[in-house]
């Protein structure tokens, strides 16, 4: 046995060999075992508290992949042996590649589990939070994979200061090329920083109204009236004249109507009164002002002011549409009457045409 054992393979004896392999199947297998135990014991864990601190920790630990716990296995494997200077290095390589892949797997699958529910039980309550989530999770991919990557080129034996000179060369060309979108992915910092609006808004872009649903990196995304959604890029928003009615307490109205020209003047002088009356009676109304305006082409003009001390629409149609049947009760007993668009010839001659008649003659005739 001690023969075989000691029997020289590619420059190493087989007991080192073993010794290697040992190792590699015994990080596999110690991973393969320990995984579900731990998993199992942080769900347990997680049950019993109401955080999601300890949910996203079993959601990283069940990220762990094997091949990657393998090639981590090959460091251990690797000293137990002689081999070539390069050959050692590249596999040491490899397992540094292992290691650090593995750990920015858990990291990020912890902050995805995290932000995403956190995400989800805010845009309930607290839209700003949660729109602010959506690109805090973005970022903290992007600066987690970065620096992974930057760690392990310099775990390699990289010049990393000398690869970060080229990299901000390059980067200004990608810019350049990548100038539009790069553009929508700054709107959106700019919107999820400044909060013009959040998730959950009703807001009027352009003419476009409906209820914002979903702000992303480079657009976002509107539930119109109609029903349909309509996308907007983020950089279009924030050059738009934009109105948020999420805010709205009260809502100014002002409207018109005319009275013919036959109406006598004590009336006139009676209806802002009578108008007043009408807009108190209705509910969540509050009256401003009544006028007898103008003089227009076929009418004699008021213009009327009120408040709607809620910001629903539905009411503020309900209340003018009573408004509207309430002055046609209240003008009809008094005979005044709403003007619409007419014309009146008058023909004046100094004397009156003369107007002959003549009989005409039988046909034939």
């Amino acid at each position: 046995m001690s023969a075989w054992l000691s029997l020289p393979i590619l420059g190493n004896p087989l007991q080192n060999w073993l010794i290697a392999l040992g190792w590699l199947v015994l990080t596999v297998v110690l991973v393969s075992v320990v995984k579900p135990v731990l998993v199992s014991w942080i769900s347990a864990l997680a049950s019993r508290t109401s955080n999601h601190w300890d949910d996203a920790l079993g959601n990283a630990v069940q990220g762990t992949r094997l091949p990657l716990v393998a090639l981590v296995g090959l460091y251990p494997a690797v000293q137990s042996l002689t081999l070539p200077a390069a050959v050692s290095q590249w596999l040491s390589g490899l397992a540094a590649v292992g290691l650090f892949v593995q750990i920015g797997l858990w990291v990020s699958r912890f902050l995805d589990f995290w932000i995403r529910v956190s995400r989800e039980r805010a845009i309930s309550h607290d839209p700003e939070t949660a729109t602010g989530l959506a690109a805090m999770s973005f970022i903290a991919r992007l600066v987690l994979w970065s620096l992974v990557f930057l760690l392990l080129l310099d775990n390699l034996g990289f010049n990393v200061t000398t690869l970060l000179a080229g990299l901000g060369v390059g980067g200004i060309a990608v810019g350049l090329a990548l100038q539009n979108i790069l553009g929508d992915l700054f709107s959106s910092l700019s919107i999820v920083l400044d909060k013009p609006f959040q998730i959950g808004h009703f807001v009027d872009v352009d003419g476009f109204t409906g209820t914002v649903e979903n702000i992303g990196l480079k657009t976002t995304r509107i539930r119109s009236l109609s029903g349909e959604i309509v996308v907007f890029s983020n950089t279009d928003l924030t050059k738009a004249r934009l109105r948020n009615y999420k805010f709205m307490q009260e809502r100014r109205v002002v409207f018109a109507f005319g009275v013919t020209y036959d109406t006598p003047p004590d009336t006139l002088a009676e209806i802002p009164s009578w108008v007043k009356a009408v807009v108190e009676q209705q509910a969540d109304v509050r009256f401003d002002r009544a006028h007898f305006k103008d003089f227009g082409d076929s009418s004699l003009n008021f213009e009327v002011v009120y408040w709607m001390t809620t910001p629903d629409y539905t009411a503020y149609m309900d209340a003018q549409q009573a408004i509207n049947l309430g002055l046609m009760r209240a003008f009809a007993p008094h005979g005044v009457e709403f003007a619409f668009p007419t014309r009146t010839l008058q023909i004046q001659l100094a004397e009156a045409l003369p107007v002959t008649l003549r009989e005409s003659s039988p046909a034939g005739s």
